[in-house]
């Protein structure tokens, strides 16, 4: 498998990113360990996860996947602080108490002395933006973190967090994980922009929406399966607003079906495409699945199959 730069640092990492979200959740343990172990066997060496999925069950099943085949070494981990971890009033946030509280947890679930990417998984506009830096490159400095990055985080707060960083003389974030796919390209406006403006590495999320562009539902299929991320949404698709998202899907879905490909490969594939995109996240809840998305490595996306999307979802909208 190919190794792409991320964004501004010296590291090279696979084009696509394994998400543990379901990992203890949707997906048992069991399948969760053959699932990294069958990403690693496939040359991925970059997974992403958070101390917040399944109360970090997440981080102890992969902890757990790279303790058996002993390649921690080989592998860029990615994991996320800011999100409530408890009910106390400073179980959350990105405060310095909070983030030197629950690296070591993190830490520890993951079974590992250094975490390569450290990432705020949301904004905390009650926290001064220096006041979660100095906490940062404190830990960097320990060695306990490599990288710093954020996460669903808009242009501007990544302005005042570069100028944070360079009037203080502080380690800067190098990467941004935003929602994006066909369905939900908000991010094209502000965001990903300015991730290429300035060298930050872009791993978006759901390239699938949620599961709208999984394949699974169309205009004359709408069954959700157990366990899936649209279990118990069926009646979203009764709406006037689910209609319409399926008339989209379905005309999606004629794209990939031209290219011979199913139509979550082809998301996956579009996501891939854009010159600001380092590495998709892709989540599996099987094998099956993750053989699914790592077909998108093998699809091109030529200027008329975006000129075809462009049609159908116009750049810079979400549906």
């Amino acid at each position: 498998m190919e190794h792409v730069q991320f964004g501004r640092t010296g590291v090279r990492v696979t084009p696509l990113c394994l998400g543990c979200w379901n990992f203890g959740h949707v997906t048992e343990e069991a399948e969760s360990i053959r699932i990294v172990h069958e990403a690693t066997d496939h040359g991925m060496n970059f997974v992403d996860t958070a101390n917040v999925y399944t109360s970090g069950v997440s981080e102890e099943c992969l902890g757990k996947a790279l303790a058996e085949r002993g390649n921690r070494g080989d592998v860029f981990l990615a994991t996320k602080v800011r999100s409530p971890m408890g009910d106390g009033s400073n179980d959350q946030g990105a405060s310095r108490r909070h983030i030197m509280e629950h690296v070591d947890k993190s830490l520890s679930r993951l079974g590992t002395d250094w975490i390569d990417l450290y990432q705020i998984h949301w904004p905390d506009y009650d926290t001064p933006i220096d006041e979660t830096l100095r906490a940062l490159d404190d830990l960097i400095h320990a060695g306990k973190v490599r990288y710093i990055g954020t996460s669903n985080h808009a242009a501007w707060v990544g302005v005042e967090a570069l100028w944070a960083s360079e009037r203080l003389r502080l380690n800067r974030f190098v990467s941004e994980q935003p929602q994006y796919s066909i369905l939900r390209r908000g991010a094209e406006r502000e965001v990903l922009p300015f991730c290429a403006e300035h060298d930050y590495a872009v791993v978006p999320y759901s390239p699938l929406a949620g599961g709208w562009l999984s394949g699974r539902y169309l205009p004359d299929r709408t069954d959700t399966e157990s366990g899936s991320r649209m279990s118990g949404s069926s009646g979203e698709f009764e709406t006037e607003a689910g209609r319409a998202t399926l008339e989209l899907v379905g005309r999606l879905a004629e794209i990939a079906d031209d290219k011979g490909v199913s139509l979550g490969t082809f998301a996956v594939a579009w996501v891939l495409s854009h010159p600001a995109v380092t590495a998709p996240i892709i989540g599996p809840r099987t094998v099956e699945q993750l053989d699914d998305n790592l077909a998108a490595l093998d699809v091109e996306i030529t200027d008329e199959d975006r000129a075809r999307v462009d049609e159908i979802v116009a750049p810079g909208e979400n549906v």
